[in-house]
């Protein structure tokens, strides 16, 4: 009766483990095509007990650069994070460079959160550009002097696979991530005119979500049997 047990609660285990894995296959196919989206998985590990066991991983690897004729978009070559503050004055980092005006002139993002410290873009503006080092330069008309109106600013994190979700596609900083830093001297971070996309292997994810949804059969099937042969059991006894 022990072995019939630690059967079925094996199976469960197992069914469970990979049902939330399934969850995360599903979030990263959802997010397919989400600007600049980290692929997040749930590795699994056999422990010592026979049971199933797992951690989240995020794949921090770059996606390709898409060029647009939009000049609010914005890539980042290579790693670093765009600081940017909610409403509510809440910081979070993105790698979302889909930028627009926001209602007051500051370059925000998507949902309205101000780029850095607050770059505000003239209602004038004849046009604007993004230099590769984060400058955002103004050009008031056709034969005006540039004038620097504000730096995008690029931060970086000593383990930026440990950052946590944070609202929409924003990511937040903990002890184990360490804090933002600024990146200081480069000038080639940033490509206007481009955004990036998701790093999610389509491909890979629908051919572990089949694998999934064939072991979950399998552990369900499984389970139906050891039930059916404990209650073969149970008659037998009475």
């Amino acid at each position: 009766m022990y072995n019939m047990q630690a059967v079925v609660r094996k199976s469960i285990n197992n069914a469970t483990m990979q049902f939330e894995r399934l969850g995360y296959v599903a979030n990263n196919l959802a997010n397919y095509n989400t600007a600049a989206y980290k692929t997040v998985s749930f590795e699994q590990m056999l422990r010592e007990d026979g049971l199933i066991d797992g951690a989240i991983r995020r794949n921090t690897l770059q996606g390709s650069i898409r060029v647009s004729k939009n000049p609010y978009d914005i890539a980042i070559k290579g790693e670093g994070y765009i600081p940017v503050v909610s409403p509510d004055g809440e910081i979070q980092y993105t790698r979302d460079g889909a930028l627009k005006r926001g209602e007051n002139g500051y370059l925000v993002t998507v949902d309205d959160w101000m780029v850095g410290d607050g770059i505000k873009i003239p209602a004038n503006s004849y046009k604007f550009e993004i230099r590769p080092n984060g400058d955002v330069i103004n050009y008031d008309n056709k034969g005006s002097l540039p004038e620097k109106i504000g730096t995008i600013p690029i931060v970086q994190f000593d383990n930026p696979e440990a950052l946590e979700q944070g609202h929409n596609n924003k990511m937040v900083f903990n002890a184990e991530s360490g804090e933002p830093r600024i990146v200081k001297g480069d000038d080639s971070v940033i490509r206007q005119y481009a955004t990036e996309v998701s790093n999610v292997n389509i491909y890979d994810e629908l051919n572990d979500m089949m694998r999934l949804n064939t072991s979950m059969i399998a552990s369900m099937n499984l389970m139906k049997v050891a039930d059916d042969m404990y209650n073969k059991a149970i008659n037998i006894r009475e």
